[in-house]
């Protein structure tokens, strides 16, 4: 069973995707939760592993790789909003990234801050993001899970943290290298990353 790792004295609940990100350098301080990639196996298997804890996180770190067309290239930088780029129910008058019936921005805002990490607009979307297709796309960077992550730490009431280092969107995929090429570097600043939140943590600088 699936236990959160400890930061500053806390539980804190990390989740990632595909062990391709899960490298060295985070294999020495975490024990993530593995989902699967996309959306749904994000929700169904975050959802199952929460419902199951006998004592919940004080906090949930979505963490992994994203493709960027803007941002630098394996550099980490720290979700400040993500939106659903796969819904539309804009034909029933809903406007775009809005679920129908559903109490919630297209665009939704992740108030804590690590200090010292940028800050980038994420959006989530069961498809790879590539050349052109960036073109339809508002925020700075895509990925695969960190909607739903968030809307299923909204059920349980636990704020959520989202890192993310740019591995692909400079230039057109042509296939799963392209992706896991720099996977190593990020894995080495996520790491980083990690360490940087630990602090902010312990200082007091995030609360939850």
């Amino acid at each position: 069973m699936i236990r959160p790792d400890t930061l500053a004295d806390l539980p804190v609940l990390f989740v990632m995707a595909a062990r391709p990100e899960y490298g060295p350098a985070l294999q020495a301080r975490i024990t993530p939760l593995m989902t699967g990639i996309g959306p749904v196996e994000a929700a169904v298997q975050l959802t199952a592993a929460l419902a199951g804890m006998a004592e919940k996180p004080r906090l949930v770190v979505s963490l992994g790789s994203a493709g960027s067309a803007r941002l630098a290239q394996t550099q980490v930088y720290q979700v400040g909003s993500v939106a659903y780029r796969d819904m539309d129910a804009s034909a029933l008058g809903f406007e775009r990234g809005c679920t129908p019936l559903l109490d919630l921005p297209a665009v939704v805002d992740l108030p804590h801050r690590i200090p010292g990490i940028p800050v980038a607009s994420l959006a989530t979307g069961a498809s790879i993001v590539s050349g052109a297709g960036y073109g339809g796309i508002v925020q700075d960077m895509v990925d695969m899970e960190t909607f739903a992550i968030l809307r299923v730490c909204q059920h349980f009431d636990l704020p959520l943290i989202g890192l993310r280092g740019i591995s692909d969107g400079a230039e057109d995929l042509r296939g799963l290298s392209d992706w896991t090429q720099y996977l190593e570097i990020i894995d080495g600043r996520l790491a980083e990353a990690i360490d940087a939140l630990e602090g902010a943590l312990a200082r007091g600088d995030i609360r939850v």
